[in-house]
């Protein structure tokens, strides 16, 4: 076992207290956004070894095929969307071979991953998850009765389905709409609101953007994707390809370790609108929500198909005085979501952690047990013989109730 020290980034968007309370580290003004665990290179972890000093995590754990980070939103992040494994290579190499820099403010692929991930809830989270069907963006524009929004409608009542959909936010991306179309949209919205007309909770989202982005075209993106409120202990899984953008909340978040994200709004950053629309997936993009597996009665595992990854979360109580065993795995990252805990192995090694704390298991660490009164989280990539969670649409598909049930 190997108590990790990880790196904190200060993104704008980020919560000046929520990460610092959750790692009992004092205030100081600045926003916190996230703590990244694993072996990314822009963001390695630490081990801290018996003498204090530090080495890298991959010294021990190689590379990691998945990171964990700490995400804290205070505002809405940006929309953006993850690219496959075959436009994360092919991206990747295409910037080495321009020589564009890491850190250089357009450069788009920092590594030749994809990134799949998944959201666990610690607080109440909001996100924007994937494009609603074409009817119900129809439904959410009519009322709004603005140029913009009347336009867009007639795009997608000339021929609905996906392709018009991703034609439409290219246009809204590539074409220069100014801050009046916005601030129209948003106008309407607020009024409609306020009529109690919202259309699940459209309206209301783009009204709440528009305080932080207020002449971002972002805004009226988001009235063309789903909304999903996940509470505590839920999970949401983002397949590559899905475009979304996180509002608020305080969440773990397990990926593929990348950290390649094309932008479509609500950010300064810069917006590749060519290379977001081509990872734009061809169908609707599914937005699901992640049903978990128990095992025993004392941990949850969230293990989406397709992932790679897999997150099991154990609650610990001096109840279970041998402990409570954790998954089994071929090297797992843990953190300690609440409470304080004890985590030994068969081998005698013991290791305490309070809230926020987090460790490295290594194959080796045989027996691995938590002790105490308090709640771990556990990512680790699944083996075939373990539980797939099931994914649950977030938007239910009218079915004909005189069909006979499966």
């Amino acid at each position: 076992m190997h108590l990790l020290r990880n790196g904190i980034k200060h993104y704008d968007w980020g919560s000046v207290d929520a990460i610092p309370q959750f790692l009992g580290d004092r205030r100081d003004g600045n926003p916190v956004a996230e703590v990244w665990i694993g072996t990314h290179a822009l963001s390695p972890s630490a081990v801290v070894c018996e003498d204090g000093r530090e080495k890298p995590l991959s010294d021990v754990a190689g590379d990691l095929p998945f990171m964990v980070k700490l995400l804290a939103a205070e505002r809405p992040l940006s929309l953006q969307v993850h690219p496959s494994l075959a436009q994360a290579e092919a991206g990747y190499a295409r910037e080495e071979a321009e020589g564009i820099p890491l850190d250089a403010p357009h450069r788009v692929y920092k590594d030749p991953n994809h990134k799949p991930e998944m959201v666990y809830a610690l607080t109440t989270f909001d996100s924007l998850i994937g494009f609603r069907p074409s009817a119900e963006i129809l439904r959410v524009m009519g009322p709004l009765n603005t140029p913009l929004s009347n336009r867009i409608a007639d795009e997608l009542r000339a021929k609905t389905g996906f392709a018009t959909i991703v034609r439409v936010i290219e246009m809204l991306l590539s074409e220069d709409v100014s801050p009046n179309e916005v601030h129209q949209i948003v106008g309407a919205c607020r009024t409609l609101a306020s009529l109690g007309l919202d259309i699940k909770r459209a309206y209301q989202t783009a009204v709440e953007i528009s305080e932080h982005y207020p002449d971002d075209v972002g805004v009226v993106i988001s009235l063309m994707l789903n909304r999903m409120t996940l509470q505590p202990g839920e999970a949401a899984y983002l397949e590559t390809g899905v475009i979304h953008a996180h509002l608020k909340g305080l969440c773990i978040e397990v990926m593929a370790s990348s950290d390649n994200v094309l932008r479509a709004g609500l950010t300064t950053k810069h917006i590749d609108t060519a290379g977001l629309v081509a990872c734009l997936e061809s169908g609707m993009a599914r937005v699901a929500r992640v049903t978990p597996d128990f095992l025993e009665y004392d941990t949850e595992v969230f293990s989406p198909a397709g992932g790679g990854f897999a997150l099991a979360v154990t609650q610990i109580s001096p109840a279970v005085a041998e402990g409570v065993a954790l998954v089994r795995s071929e090297g797992s990252v843990l953190v300690c979501t609440g409470g304080e805990v004890t985590v030994t192995t068969d081998a005698g090694e013991k290791i305490a952690l309070g809230r926020g704390e987090s460790l490295y298991l290594s194959p080796e660490d045989s027996g691995v047990a938590v002790h105490g009164l308090g709640e771990v989280a556990q990512a680790y990539v699944p083996s075939s013989a373990d539980l797939t969670s099931r994914l649950v649409e977030a938007v239910p598909t009218w079915r004909d109730p005189s069909l006979p049930h499966e």
